[in-house]
């Protein structure tokens, strides 16, 4: 990438810094800032940094999951510029770039321990069978105060046009949109400068509480990339106004939870929607993909609600999928086949949490719609109706339960790869086993 660094430098004379970063498996932002005279070392050679670095947990510890840490030495890897993600960082003081990484090993493989190559390995495999996917993200999130409230709880943000705390829940008011206009404007430019298609945005079902879709793409890594840069753009955005944004599952415990679905439709080498058929109710390939992701719901489980909150968001009358349905026109299933047909059939998968990996989401979603069209399944009759208020209680609604059932799935542990699947579920066990040793408040106030 030596020579689209030079043509960027070229273009942008007054940049100082570039940041080398990846997103690791938690989603946290990770990498290093290189001064401009510096900088092309990185786009020559890359970066040597600890493989360990895409195994820690959410606290940022290495936990040694399998051996991989401590144990091993903490070999170094080698992450390098990933071509086309070189791009400037609109809201900083000082005039800088960034561009994203990807690991690779010492030997120039992909490193196992890279979120993205999960989804590429899966990718590749669904394109050996003559299928790509097509894929938009759809991602929810809370502007909040960054003052907290009582038990240090977020609260909803104090509008910049009344003066006054939000408290209203009005979907898809154009009064909220209206209230924080000058937030979302600066988002939309921060996205049109890192070249991340994010197109329309609505209020959702809370107080603070917005979505902001991206545009449907044919490659499934670029796709998770937009998803990772715009969460970026609008934690920072959201501080440069005055505010704090979060993509946690669920912050309020009365309020809606934040959700990132999924849009997919597969399509041939010629770029033809397998999903459709010319009639009414879509192919026999999607209905296929859709008892694909039944079979795989239970141990993708883990992937989709990676840690304790994110089980707070699946309760009943919430539009949260609470069972493994289907249905065409319906919010309450799990996947949704929406009113578009044509070239725009595709299933929504509305599973997963807003703050789930999403290289990992779409490996696991993209790897249960090969598996049941692979093996010609059938997803049951579609779902009218109110599918939200029955509970499948053989699918895990706890955190460990899920991870039990991630170890214990033959699905993803064929397609992401067996060593990926254990390395993962030891992480967040790790993790889990942290979380539970730590007394909250209201275990004193019930027991002491």
């Amino acid at each position: 990438m030596s020579s689209e660094f030079e043509a960027f430098v070229a273009g942008h004379p007054d940049i100082a810094y570039v940041d080398g970063l990846f997103f690791d498996l938690c989603c946290v932002v990770r990498g290093k800032r290189y001064p401009i005279g510096d900088a092309e070392t990185l786009f020559a050679e890359g970066m040597q940094i600890p493989e360990s670095i895409a195994l820690l947990d959410v606290t940022g510890d290495c936990n040694d999951p399998l051996g991989r840490g401590f144990s091993d030495g903490d070999p170094d890897c080698i992450a390098v510029p990933i071509p086309g993600t070189l791009c400037p960082i609109p809201w900083g003081d000082v005039p800088s770039a960034q561009v994203m990484l990807t690991l690779m090993t010492q030997q120039g493989e992909p490193a196992m321990v890279d979120p993205r190559h999960i989804l590429d390995r899966v990718a590749r495999r669904l394109r050996a069978d003559g299928l790509a996917a097509t894929i938009a993200v759809e991602l929810e999130f809370f502007l909040i105060d960054p003052e907290r409230g009582p038990g240090k709880a977020p609260q909803p943000p104090i509008s910049p046009v009344t003066g006054r705390r939000d408290t209203r829940t009005q979907v898809y008011g154009m009064a909220d949109l209206d209230d924080f206009q000058v937030f979302l404007r600066a988002v939309e430019r921060a996205c049109l400068a890192q070249g991340v298609p994010a197109f329309t945005a609505s209020s959702e079902f809370a107080p603070g509480q917005f979505e902001i879709n991206l545009k449907h793409v044919g490659d499934p890594l670029r796709a998770a990339d937009h998803a990772l840069l715009l969460r970026r753009v609008v934690e920072w955005v959201a501080e440069r106004h005055g505010f704090e944004a979060t993509f946690m599952s669920k912050p309020y415990p009365d309020q809606a939870g934040n959700g990132m679905h999924i849009h997919l439709s597969l399509t041939d080498e010629a770029g033809r929607n397998l999903f459709d058929d010319g009639g009414a109710q879509g192919s026999d390939l999607l209905r296929h993909a859709i008892a694909g992701m039944q079979a795989a719901m239970a141990e993708s489980m883990a992937i989709f609600a990676p840690h304790a909150n994110a089980y707070r968001r699946f309760a009943p009358n919430r539009y949260v999928p609470v069972n493994a349905s289907w249905g065409y026109n319906n919010r309450s299933v799990a996947f949704r086949v929406p009113a578009s047909g044509g070239n725009a059939r595709r299933i929504e998968h509305r599973v997963p949490g807003a703050d789930a990996n999403p290289y990992l989401v779409l490996a696991a979603i993209l790897a249960a719609a090969h598996h049941g069209v692979a093996q010609r399944l059938e997803p049951g009759a579609a779902f009218m109706g109110n599918a939200c208020e029955t509970v499948d209680r053989a699918l895990p609604w706890t955190w460990r339960r899920a991870l039990e059932e991630f170890g214990a799935g033959s699905i993803l542990r064929e397609y992401l790869g067996a060593e990926y699947v254990d390395l993962y579920k030891a992480t967040k066990w790790i993790e889990m086993e942290k979380f539970q040793a730590v007394i909250a408040p209201h275990e004193y106030a019930w027991y002491l």
